[in-house]
């Protein structure tokens, strides 16, 4: 035992995950957490068991990049087959759960024409009793909704099926993380403690602060036969001090992908955090976790896609995370899990939810949720915000993945808010199939051409332009393109020249550029200061 005290090394990474599966929020919600374990996590793993080499040809082409292939440099056959068989054990309610929605579904389709359903709650599966409401669209089209609220008390939230990898990374190299579980390695160190622990604040604190490897190896459980690992997670070098920012201007830091900080001398407000590490040589230059400041008064989400809630970032963050606001949204439908019972559930104790056009007011600064459309497969989805940031007179706009699907849409929300200073757009205007986020949700078969047809994309050159001619910014930065080297293990995106994204935002930037518009397709890092107060005396 020794009183010396260490910090955090800036490089060791605090992944969280749920059966040893990297964690994303829906495999937080019950619901679909057990959607995920069944339609996702048993089919992998099976696939893989039965034939390995398919899986081993497959991460070797690009186009297969992101599909449901596990990336190992050597079979590891026998511990998927352990993995698999402790899921089937450790997940028995979730998987019967799951199979039990499917029955659901199907008695619907097969029964509810129409009448009452109330003769119905019988015929509901009995795991899923007290748990469902049947109803109607006004159509008639039987549905469903969870008391979502319910379902993490019941036994189908498992916390004990969360747990926390550490281990210190010297690259941006990671298999991708929907398709490829954890498994054991001797570089390391797995702690079986929820999401919610204590010890999870205490160690990212440690970046900051210097303390006891002892004391946090005590609150963490750490075994003392792997006290040996967990030690050369800390050094003594004190990391660079943040400066806190205290100009008169607003000062906007790109972080990368959509994380972008905004910072007064009076206020700080974070959005879509997704923090990069440092500590080794990377090839792109970028701000980490010493940019950010001691205390963050506003994380924003934009919605729930697993490169925009990242817990490996907010967890370590979350002791300096005052506020955190999330889209609004109760609805119970399987597709759309509310982000406050996540964050709530995950130990975040102040969410504030926003929707459509509603106002958080605080200091000089107002935030207003703006309707989100688009890069959602057209599913019925509430939980999407884009966000309008006003300091005094000075206006951001985080459009984030939405997608111009209804061009008058905008012109509204531009009659009620005005024209802003400076918009950031994502344009992955190819995107996904729904099924390679959503399939583990789908209770029924999906036609190839209604999937490829349904696809989570962004905005190409022309609904990126009609931003531009709706809101008139001085400036207009695209991000949210998944480019830079840490987000390839989330997104699974590597674009080329010749990559339809790139061909339409380089239209975009081009076209703003003849206009005399400031644009730049973001990359890396990027700092801006604002002279908020003058643009006030302007408008005065």
């Amino acid at each position: 035992m020794t009183n010396d005290l260490f910090y955090l090394k800036p490089n060791v990474v605090i992944g969280p995950f749920v059966d040893r599966w990297y964690a994303w929020t829906h495999l937080i919600s019950p619901a679909t957490g057990a959607m995920n374990v069944f339609g996702r996590h048993m089919r992998i793993m099976n696939s893989y068991i039965k034939a390995p080499q398919i899986h081993a040809e497959a991460v070797k082409n690009p186009k297969m990049k992101g599909g449901p292939f596990m990336d190992y440099k050597e079979p590891r056959v026998k511990e998927i087959e352990r993995l698999r068989d402790e899921t089937a054990i450790n997940r028995k309610k979730s998987i019967e759960f799951a199979e039990a929605v499917i029955v659901l579904d199907k008695m619907l389709k097969e029964n509810a024409r129409g009448y009452s359903m109330e003769a119905l709650y019988d015929k509901v599966p009995e795991i899923l009793k007290g748990y469902v409401e049947l109803v109607y669209d006004l159509n008639n089209n039987p549905s469903f909704r969870f008391f979502e609220s319910l379902l993490y008390k019941s036994e189908f939230y498992s916390k004990a099926s969360q747990s926390i990898a550490l281990w210190i990374t010297n690259n941006d190299e990671r298999p991708f993380s929907l398709s490829t579980p954890q498994l054991d390695d001797p570089d390391v160190l797995h702690l079986n403690i929820p999401f919610d622990h204590v010890g999870i604040d205490v160690l990212g604190m440690m970046k900051r602060k210097a303390g006891s490897i002892d004391k946090i190896a005590d609150i963490l459980g750490v075994k003392d036969s792997d006290r040996p690992l967990f030690d050369t997670f800390f050094t003594r070098q004190e990391h660079p001090k943040y400066r806190k920012y205290d100009g008169n201007k607003a000062r906007m830091r790109y972080f990368g992908h959509a994380c972008i900080l905004v910072e007064t001398k009076d206020v700080s407000i974070l959005v879509d955090p997704l923090i990069s590490y440092y500590g080794y040589e990377s090839s792109v230059s970028h701000f980490s976790d010493i940019d950010l400041p001691d205390v963050i008064d506003y994380v924003l989400i934009t919605h729930n896609h697993q490169d925009h809630i990242v817990f490996e970032t907010l967890l370590p963050l979350r002791h300096k995370i005052r506020n955190i606001i999330v889209p609004d949204s109760n609805s119970g439908a399987l597709q759309d899990p509310s982000l406050k019972l996540t964050f709530q559930a995950l130990g975040f104790e102040k969410v504030i939810t926003i929707g459509e056009m509603e106002e958080v007011k605080f200091e000089n600064c107002v935030i207003t949720g703006i309707p989100f459309t688009g890069e959602h497969s057209d599913l019925n989805i509430r939980t999407k915000t884009c966000f309008h940031i006003a300091i005094d007179k000075f206006a951001f706009l985080f459009v984030a993945d939405s997608r111009i699907l209804e061009a008058r849409l905008y012109h509204h929300i531009q009659r009620i808010i005005g024209d802003v200073d400076v918009i950031f757009l994502g344009m992955e205007c190819d995107g996904a199939p729904l099924s390679w986020l959503y399939g583990p949700l789908l209770t029924g078969e999906i036609t190839r051409e209604n999937d490829q047809s349904r696809r989570l994309s962004g905005c190409d050159f022309e609904r990126g332009m009609h931003l531009i001619d709706t809101f008139h910014p001085k400036e207009a930065y695209v991000y949210a393109m998944g480019q830079e080297p840490w987000l390839e293990f989330i997104s699974s995106i590597k674009y080329t020249p010749q990559s339809n994204p790139i061909i339409q935002s380089n239209r975009l930037v081009e076209e703003c550029t003849i206009r005399k518009i400031i644009t730049e397709r973001l990359y890396g890092e990027k700092e801006l200061l604002y002279d908020y107060e003058k643009q006030m005396e302007t408008v005065a």
